[in-house]
């Protein structure tokens, strides 16, 4: 787990703090925050009750780079700033990269492994998982075989959670990363969509017909 403060003992050194990881600002990461929206969709899809994740900012000890952008790193966090893995954002600025990757899916797909790192971590469980294989998923490009490995150059579609699948190896694709709802069994499906109601504040008239009640809930 992430998010704490460091202060050196060493002889003859003051103590020093460095800065504190603190939200990142709105518009500050743009497509890492657009990419969060997507994922948290699905959190708040499979983990009721649960919080929107947010990005967290933990400034660099070092100097900015000349171009003005701060080399610090940006982690997806639960709600009280904790976090756990790898940053989203790019590791050395210096070097030539952007502070966001260029690529949407790549983005996405990132983000997506950070969520789940984090989840996993501070909840100590799977997540996601597979309904029909009650195994756990991973983010992926879509069409991906079972023996695919990161980097391969052939990205098929855009991210997909992706399920290993039985034992006979029956890997598939569950759904694109956001779109997890739309897989859930009906008994959770329904009660998703009657606490979206209420926390929009939408009341269904009393008034309303059984089919037009189902019609809703299985679009």
């Amino acid at each position: 787990m992430n998010h704490f403060s460091y202060s050196s003992d060493d002889p003859g050194h003051d103590r020093r703090h460095p800065p504190e990881p603190r939200r990142a600002e709105p518009g500050q990461w743009p497509k890492l925050a657009a990419a969060l929206a997507v994922v948290n969709r699905d959190l708040m899809a499979t983990l009721p009750g649960q919080d929107a994740l947010i990005l967290m900012a933990e400034p660099s000890w070092q100097p900015w780079s000349p171009s003005g952008i701060g080399r610090g790193q940006v982690y997806v966090a639960m709600p009280d700033g904790r976090w756990h893995g790898n940053s989203v954002n790019a590791c050395d600025l210096e070097e030539g990269d952007p502070p966001e990757p260029d690529d949407a899916a790549t983005v996405l797909t990132v983000v997506a492994e950070a969520a789940q790192s984090t989840i996993m971590e501070l909840f100590r469980q799977v997540w996601p998982t597979c309904w029909e294989h009650k195994i756990g998923m991973h983010p992926r490009p879509a069409g991906t075989a079972d023996d695919w490995y990161q980097g391969e150059g052939d990205t098929a579609g855009p991210p997909v959670w992706w399920c290993r699948g039985s034992r006979d190896g029956h890997c598939h694709d569950v759904s694109q990363v956001g779109e997890l709802a739309a897989t859930l069994p009906g008994k959770q499906r329904r009660a998703l969509r009657r606490s979206e109601r209420k926390r929009d504040g939408l009341r269904q008239p009393r008034s309303q017909t059984t089919a037009h009640r189902l019609a809703f809930f299985d679009a």
